[in-house]
């Protein structure tokens, strides 16, 4: 009995969904049924589909160290109402640990030093935001993490104008024609003009600048926003950390109200700025936006919640929906069906109380779905996901389908590294996961003989991050960490110690730089010859590969001349 009121309610179900459907697309059911109904579902579903990435926005926000990005961040999900209230982030202490920052280190220094992941509706679009290390000591998860944004939001300092780590963040994100907005942040302080900084943007970083909304002064005389996409203005109370304010619809500049709403000195003088920036700088041209040849700019104070509901609002009016990726293959749309996406960071210890470490995946087409097997191309197998998470800084929450521009965590036993694709079965190799040499190398040494299994974990786990990278000297055996920056080490010291119970110590190693050794012919006497030579200065990386450690840039360039049939590559991913 129970089995025959089953299949009746289920035909009664797909009954009144089919006729809602034909009633949608204006079906007579009597005269026109069509022969096979799965084509209107598989269209509606197409059409859902479709929505969903229409939908989302995926992007990175970038700076050089302390020019308020995570301050930022935090204010976006404040907007967003993904969280209360803001953590506050002052003179490099933290008062309340930002959202974004949640590895405890990062809490005590206030710097962010790991890329995280936070995901939000704002306006029914579904937000995704990496929230990148700013400090050049952390430079190699940055550019990594830009391979898989679609937009970048740029934040600088009013006062320090565009500094050293900005320019070579922006210049990878020119390479690759991702489209910028350029926020200028920390207007409640004093700093430079605003037309000085607009063309100390265009000239340091290269970028075709276009001012969407312009600040009614600055410092102690900052009286608020004139934003001219929206045409209205944002005053300034300079006690809003924790409210959201109004703004006020202004279309008339010569209206004498603005006298009323700023003073007369203010009013003229936004009067003549906006003359001047109607004259000077192009209409905002979206199509150029999107192909990376204009970049937008807007002014706020991320810290007082000023100028961000302006900047959010026009991002997600105008940034683009999860774009086209190249594969060494083929190019791979975000519309097509098949599902596709790539490792591009992994992070041990997500949570230190499970020992969990987590794959950070971003969709590039179709639906990624739990308990559905995919093809690990680099490992030629199929794997399946029972728990893929959604972030939101450090918390998660399992999620059963996934669309193009999201990013997913998947628990990993082992299985990936930087740079692997999952797909349906298609064998696809994203391009473009940067590699760097080292430019910092020291021995890691076992501080305490009874946790040597777990320095042993932890070592092996921290590498796979992608953020220093392990050698084994083939003479004796030792192990050495290189790094981009110096204080890597103290981060994987301090994640050693808290997170796997293992201390440990190091010693300066005279080496410049790394190189991935390939020769032409391995039997040949020239390469035998360079193996005996240089034996000392030759190790393994994680994957085995042959790297030769130079210990200065005329060693190098003497050896290459020296041995003019063995190659000396600058990144792993030469293969």
């Amino acid at each position: 009995m129970g089995k025959v009121l089953h299949f009746f309610l289920t035909f009664y179900f797909f009954s009144c969904f089919f006729a809602a459907i034909y009633q949608q697309n204006g079906i007579d059911r009597n005269t026109d049924v069509p022969t096979d109904n799965c084509i209107i579902f598989a269209q509606i579903l197409t059409m859902d589909f479709e929505k969903e990435i229409a939908r989302r926005r995926t992007f990175g926000i970038i700076s050089h160290p302390d020019a308020g990005k995570t301050t930022l961040t935090e204010k976006l999900l404040l907007f967003g109402g993904a969280i209360q209230e803001a953590g506050a982030v002052k003179n490099n202490k933290i008062k309340k640990s930002a959202t974004s920052d949640f590895m405890e280190i990062e809490r005590q220094r206030g710097i962010s030093v790991a890329t995280s992941v936070l995901a939000f509706i704002y306006k029914d679009k579904k937000i995704n935001i990496l929230d990148t290390p700013g400090h050049k000591d952390f430079a190699e998860d940055t550019f990594r993490t830009l391979t898989a944004v679609d937009s970048v939001i740029v934040v600088i300092d009013v006062a320090k104008g565009v500094e050293e780590q900005t320019e070579k963040l922006v210049e990878v994100c020119r390479m690759r024609n991702i489209p910028m907005i350029v926020f200028i942040n920390k207007l409640d302080r004093e700093g430079k003009d605003a037309f000085d900084l607009l063309d100390e943007v265009e000239q340091k970083l290269g970028l075709n600048v276009t001012p969407l909304s312009f600040p009614i002064g600055m410092g102690y005389d900052f009286k608020g926003i004139y934003n001219i996409f929206e045409k209205n203005i944002n005053l300034f109370s300079g006690n809003s950390k924790k409210n959201i304010e109004e703004t006020i619809a202004f279309d008339d500049l010569n209206n004498p109200e603005l006298e009323n709403i700023v003073g007369q000195e203010a009013a003229q003088e936004l009067r003549d700025n906006l003359e001047l920036v109607d004259g000077v700088y192009p209409p905002f041209d979206n199509e150029a936006y999107l192909k990376g040849e204009q970049q937008p700019v807007f002014f706020g104070s991320a810290l007082n919640n000023f100028g961000v509901r302006e900047l959010l609002d026009c991002f997600i009016q105008i940034a683009p929906a999860p774009r086209a990726k190249r594969a060494e293959e083929r190019e791979v749309k975000a519309s097509e069906k098949d599902f596709s996406g790539f490792v591009f960071k992994i992070h041990a210890n997500m949570d230190p109380k499970h020992r969990d470490r987590l794959a950070f995946i971003k969709i590039v087409s179709g639906t990624f779905e739990r308990n559905t097997p995919y093809l690990h191309v680099r490992h030629d197998k199929k794997l399946k996901f029972s728990s893929p998470n959604a972030f939101f800084a450090e918390k998660k929450e399992i999620v059963d389908v996934s669309f193009p521009g999201d990013i997913v965590g998947l628990h990993d036993t082992g299985n990936f590294k930087i740079g692997d694709t999952l797909t349906n079965g298609e064998k696809l190799n994203y391009k473009g996961i940067p590699s760097f040499s080292p430019e910092h190398f020291r021995y890691i040494n076992n501080a305490d003989p009874m946790k040597a299994k777990q320095l042993n974990k932890g070592i092996d786990q921290l590498m796979d991050e992608g953020v220093a990278q392990l050698f084994t000297l083939e003479l004796n055996g030792r192990k050495i960490i290189g790094t981009v920056g110096a204080l890597q080490y103290e981060v994987i010291q301090y994640r050693l110690e808290h997170e796997y119970g293992a201390k440990c110590t190091y010693e300066n190693f005279p080496v410049r730089k790394a190189c991935w050794v390939e020769a032409e012919d391995e039997n040949n006497e020239e390469f035998k010859e360079f193996k005996r030579v240089k034996q000392k200065f030759l190790a393994k990386d994680k994957q085995g590969q042959l790297v030769f450690l130079a210990d200065s840039q005329f060693s190098l360039q003497m050896t290459q001349q020296k041995y003019p049939s063995v190659k000396f590559h600058f990144t792993s991913e030469f293969a």
